[in-house]
């Protein structure tokens, strides 16, 4: 049977058709998808872990009680996990152990632009990289024998393309592994990594690593040589090498689809059948540089190849064409200009709590600390109420660290913002070190009830599970209290003044405070029934009342926009324009009208 499948969703089938007993993660653009779609499956445990760290560890300790599992993130999530990451590579695994993760070349979605390559030789742990559907499926099923074979985790890449593009997979039945499930506590020094038994291990790695070299040129299967005209050859992996046959499908390939440990002697091979390699990758020269340490001549790669951002056919072809071909690369004509397109920046949904609460942090004209999530779009004017943005969790740290600096001079000037989501991932840890070290710092915790940049996953303050079964629901007033916060409010940000007023309080303190936004749903959120909470579904404009002084346009809601247009209001005065509400987007929230001055914006039909 075939099936069309999003390469992320081929990952989710790989891994019931393996087996797989456990599933965990935390939710990342390009790697979302992955445990939603794993979660389908009944054969298989799923949890939305607080972090990724957590879902390594809780998957790795499935996999020594026999059981197959997987943990899935994107690139900064790997950062989060390295550490039982690094020593998971040591103690090795009793059932297979696969970590998938999804980098986002281009930082569609991301802080930063990692190549997750340079993990597999860090970590001393083999990986597969995907180029389509397909390769998702099979790779994974392939990753979990290499685990078991090799007593290792595997590591399994792939980039946003492979992710979030569908292609046909062949579809096959689920395998359950022959592993003994039970633990044993004879097992204690393979899987205790205190300096006696871990200096042995280390040992071992390096053997372990040597004999997966060996599988590498002589039984993977899905390193492919490809010899067609032997004048060119080009080595790469993954969609890199996908965008290349399609713009030079004439020439000599090597398909690496096992990225670490490279199979030095099918490289070697490949080098005495063509006469000119090119190495075609993207982000890092990770291929490159081992190539050229093995001796090898490379006729081109990163000389010519852009480092950062996505590669496409286009890129390749404009890179590449004058030395393949020795023809220049002709522009193709561009019918409309990107300038000429409108523009469509990415903003906070109609309606969003985010929006009245960095209103109100602008107004104060406060220094915010942000973190990683939807409310990171406050950096953007008119809003741009946030001014350091690193992690997840940072966002605490940096605005303590910088009241350590400036002393009694930073009171009233400072505070940290991150939504709940992120608080529970690495929120609290700062939190502490800002109370126990006396730290004077306001930290503000939007509570949405939700994941909802990453769309709309649930979280241990949610009270449901990834199935939507109830479940213990976290009170982060408690929490806050229990790390030594003793002074704790509670806003309804939609009520700007009232906030304002509570964070010009709390700012001032000279002790850690915390204020937890509350009756603040995400807006697509259906089961708590966000637009319930407000009066009207709908505001509209009076335009006899409007004097066009555009004060309302400082929330940038989608919902309102400027019409160009001399005039006169009721009262006789002069604009030069006025404002519009979209009765389709506008969500009823109230919060233009609290920011319009002259009772211009009223209810609507």
């Amino acid at each position: 049977m075939k099936k069309i499948m999003q390469g992320n969703e081929a990952i989710a089938r790989g891994a019931w058709e393996a087996g797989v007993t456990v599933g965990c993660a935390y939710p990342g653009t390009p790697s979302s998808e992955i445990l939603a779609e794993i979660s389908v499956y009944d054969e298989i445990y799923t949890e939305w872990s607080p972090n990724e760290k957590i879902a390594v560890e809780v998957a790795h300790g499935a996999s020594l009680a026999g059981g197959r599992a997987i943990a899935c993130m994107k690139h900064v999530g790997l950062n989060v996990a390295a550490d039982p990451f690094m020593t998971i590579s040591y103690t090795g695994i009793k059932g297979g152990f696969v970590i998938v993760v999804a980098d986002d070349p281009g930082q569609h979605s991301s802080q930063n632009e990692q190549d997750s390559r340079n993990w597999t030789r860090f970590g001393k742990v083999p990986m597969l990289e995907p180029a389509d559907s397909q390769e998702c499926k099979d790779f994974t099923k392939i990753a979990f024998d290499i685990s078991e074979r090799f007593d290792t985790p595997v590591l399994l890449r792939t980039e946003t393309r492979v992710s979030h593009c569908d292609s046909v997979v062949e579809l096959g039945e689920r395998k359950e592994s022959a592993i003994q499930k039970g633990l044993n506590t004879k097992d204690t020094p393979k899987y205790v990594m205190v300096p006696m038994y871990s200096r042995v291990k280390r040992v071992a790695l390096e053997d372990k690593i040597g004999k997966l070299a060996v599988y590498a040129d002589t039984e993977f299967p899905c390193n492919v040589m490809e010899i067609n005209d032997t004048s060119i050859g080009f080595i790469s992996s993954g969609v890199s090498c996908l965008y290349t046959k399609d713009v030079f499908p004439q020439y000599s390939f090597l398909k690496l689809g096992m990225v670490w440990p490279l199979p030095k002697n099918m490289i070697a091979d490949f080098f005495k059948k063509v006469k000119k390699v090119i190495v075609v990758e993207e982000l890092d020269p990770f291929l490159e540089t081992e190539i050229r340490a093995m001796g090898y001549k490379v006729w081109h790669g990163k000389d010519l190849i852009p480092s950062t951002g996505e590669l496409s056919p286009g890129i390749i072809k404009q890179s590449l064409m004058k030395a393949v071909t020795g023809k220049s690369y002709k522009s193709p004509k561009i019918l409309i200009k990107p300038e000429d397109l409108p523009r469509r920046p990415p903003n906070l949904c109609a309606g969003c709590s985010h929006r009245p609460l960095f209103y109100a942090l602008k107004k104060l004209g406060l220094y915010v600390f942000g973190d990683i999530g939807c409310y990171a779009l406050a950096v953007a004017p008119p809003l741009a109420a946030m001014h350091a943005s690193t992690c997840m969790g940072a966002g605490i740290g940096g605005a303590y660290g910088a009241g350590k600096v400036l002393g009694k001079e930073g009171l009233g000037k400072i505070c940290a913002v991150l939504g709940d989501s992120t608080f529970l991932h690495s929120g609290i840890g700062p939190l502490m070190d800002t109370v126990y070290n006396k730290g004077y710092s306001t930290t503000i915790i939007l509570d949405n009830r939700i994941t909802a940049m990453t769309g709309q996953q649930e979280t241990p303050g949610t009270g449901y599970t990834i199935k939507g079964e109830p479940a213990a629901m976290v009170d982060y007033e408690q929490i806050v209290r229990a790390v030594g916060v003793k002074n704790v409010r509670k806003v309804d940000p939609y009520n700007i003044e009232a906030t304002m007023e509570v964070i010009r309080k709390e700012v001032n303190r000279d002790d850690a405070s915390a204020i937890i936004t509350v009756n603040s749903p995400c807006m697509l959120l259906r089961r708590a029934n966000p637009l319930g909470k407000f009066k009207h579904p709908v505001y509209v404009t009076d335009t006899d009342m409007c004097r066009g002084c555009k004060a309302c346009l400082e929330i940038n809601c989608p919902a309102i926009s400027w019409r160009e247009g001399a005039g006169i209001t009721k009262a006789g005065r002069k604009r030069t324009g006025t404002v519009l509400i979209n009765k389709d987007q506008c969500a009823g929230c109230e919060v233009c009208v609290q920011v319009c001055k002259f009772e211009a914006i009223v209810p609507g039909k």
